[in-house]
């Protein structure tokens, strides 16, 4: 059962007003990354993937990332929209944060816009940022969604949302 959307308010999105399948939106807002004590990533220039009850996830280009941080490891998952995701530790010389971002190499039709952008999981890392905006992770730790004040749900992850 789709649940009640709570109502967006001045420069807000609702997460059910984004499309499914998802959409890939370029966006000039100040995105960085915490690992370590340090800022590990930086970009005006990421891609918001949108999809219906989902907070944003904020794609950074790998040349966003200081040199040495990004770190190939194994293991891949399918995403029905996007094809098949690679991952990456991210590593500082303070801390390690394990297949705390992905990537798809090689992504599905419609997708082409990720090739060379690596996601990340705000709940592995210091924290994120959107803007000088802390971000709150997206429960239940499946999801990568970076919920900000910009966005209102219900949000996908929380307890009983599996089939929404």
């Amino acid at each position: 059962m789709r649940p009640s959307p709570l109502p967006a308010g001045p420069g807000q999105e609702s997460v059910w007003d984004y499309p499914r399948p998802p959409r890939v939106d370029p966006s000039t807002e100040l995105v960085e990354v915490h690992l370590g004590g340090e800022v590990i990533a930086r970009s005006t220039a990421s891609l918001r993937v949108l999809e219906t009850s989902h907070p944003p996830t904020y794609y950074l280009p790998a040349t966003a990332f200081a040199p040495g941080v990004l770190r190939p490891t194994s293991g891949h998952t399918w995403c029905e929209w996007k094809g098949r995701a690679s991952y990456v530790d991210l590593v500082t010389a303070a801390a390690t944060a394990p297949r705390a971002g992905w990537s798809y190499p090689e992504p599905i039709a419609g997708f082409e816009a990720l090739v060379g952008h690596i996601a990340v999981m705000p709940s592995l890392v210091d924290a994120c940022f959107v803007d000088g905006e802390r971000v709150v992770p997206q429960e239940g730790g499946f999801y990568g969604g970076w919920v900000t004040s910009r966005v209102v749900g219900p949000f996908k992850g929380v307890p009983g949302s599996w089939g929404w």
